[in-house]
């Protein structure tokens, strides 16, 4: 405009100078229509804010004009990590009239477990004739939690000290009460507290109950993802596998009705303990929530050493707990604290993850220490806890 207006003065036509008019006044009409508009747009998703992996979450974006002004042009940018984003990417341009709204929809894929941004919503216009500068705007966060793969288990066996619970258990010095399952006839030193005194008046004979042994399980599992406790080559992997095998083990202490608890030394992007997350043991399954909530956010790193974790944990435990360690190594302190663990009253469990160099050596020792050793390479040695 400002060659034009220089132009218009030297050759003096009025035909150029109302070019340059009409430059100047659309100019400030369409920086005038433009300026406000975006203060005016508003938005909505709608979406179910936690998701299993593998799972597809449908999304509807609502965008609304709340001004009395048309936006001509609107150019919608939806930023999504690439976990999550749908095979085609929400990129719209459109006229959004007064007082209207419009909606989209679209899928997000939760290939991977994690707790993941959705958004911001990138917005921009400007005038009809593209003359005046776009006005940008940025929507705020919402967040998806994308929870572990569980292994459906059935015939997992975890070690207890505590007497009388739910789960049926094969020591009959832990026989509970509330189980009968037969009577039989009464025997020299048995108690008369057994006496059935139904069955002995109608047998004539003195009757005694029997009872089915139980066991109440809790159980702690204190996960390793301190990435130095791994194969350098394969902790990738493997932490995600030890993931996967904490949520499925404690999906099935939950399903059978029994304490479940969780610490782990894996970095939390929400938990306001530094060190490490701890979930004390509770059952149902809100309880299960929140440990699968932690084991979806939880990210490897080099953080502090498991067994940093075993020695705070092991000091609050009530006696008698089940202490499931997860982790890629089983070092010589490692086994120290396990022995700790034993005199503290203790059941420790250890479950190694991914590749181990030196298991043969690791079993052998546990065999003869009478520890409990379980080895996953992958999700198949899982398999044997299905039947």
């Amino acid at each position: 405009m400002l060659i034009l207006f220089i132009i218009a003065l030297l050759v003096r036509d009025d035909f150029i100078f109302t070019i340059v008019y009409l430059l100047a006044g659309v100019t400030i009409f369409g920086r005038i229509w433009s300026s406000g508009l975006l203060r005016n747009l508003d938005y909505e998703r709608s979406f179910a804010r936690k998701a299993f992996c593998g799972e597809d979450v449908p999304v509807q974006l609502t965008v609304v004009n709340r001004g009395w002004l048309p936006m001509i042009w609107l150019r919608l940018i939806e930023s999504l990590p690439t976990e999550i984003a749908p095979v085609v990417p929400l990129r719209q341009v459109l006229s959004l009239g007064p007082r209207t709204q419009v909606k989209f929809d679209y899928l997000l894929r939760a290939r991977k477990r994690g707790y993941y941004k959705v958004g911001p919503l990138f917005a921009s216009t400007g005038d009809l004739l593209g003359l005046t500068s776009e006005q940008r705007w940025e929507s705020n966060l919402d967040w998806l939690i994308v929870y572990p793969r569980i292994i459906r288990l059935s015939s997992l066996r975890l070690l207890s000290s505590a007497p009388v619970g739910t789960l049926r258990h094969t020591q009959p010095v832990y026989e509970d009460p509330s189980r009968v399952y037969g009577k039989r006839e009464y025997v020299a030193g048995d108690s008369m507290r057994r006496v059935d005194w139904k069955a002995t008046a109608a047998t004539g004979h003195l009757q005694v109950k029997l009872f089915d042994p139980s066991i109440s399980l809790t159980t702690e599992f204190i996960l390793g993802l301190n990435v130095n406790e791994y194969d350098a080559h394969h902790w990738a992997d493997a932490t995600e596998l030890a993931i996967v095998v904490a949520a499925s083990m404690a999906d099935w202490v939950i399903r059978n009705k029994q304490n479940a608890g969780l610490a782990t030394n894996g970095l939390d992007p929400m938990s306001d303990q530094i060190t490490f997350t701890t979930i004390v043991p509770r059952k149902g399954q809100m309880q299960m929530v929140r440990i699968l909530e932690v084991l979806a956010r939880v990210q490897a790193a080099e953080t502090q050493p498991l067994i940093e974790v075993v020695r705070q944990e092991m000091q609050q435990l009530p006696w008698g707990t089940t202490l499931v360690m997860i982790c890629g190594k089983a070092e010589n302190q490692l086994f120290e604290e396990v022995f700790r663990c034993r005199r503290y009253g203790l059941n420790p469990i250890l479950v190694l993850v991914g590749q181990v160099s030196n298991i043969r050596s690791i079993k052998e020792r546990c065999e003869h220490f009478s520890i409990p050793i379980h080895h996953i390479r992958n999700e198949f040695d899982l398999d044997a806890w299905r039947q």
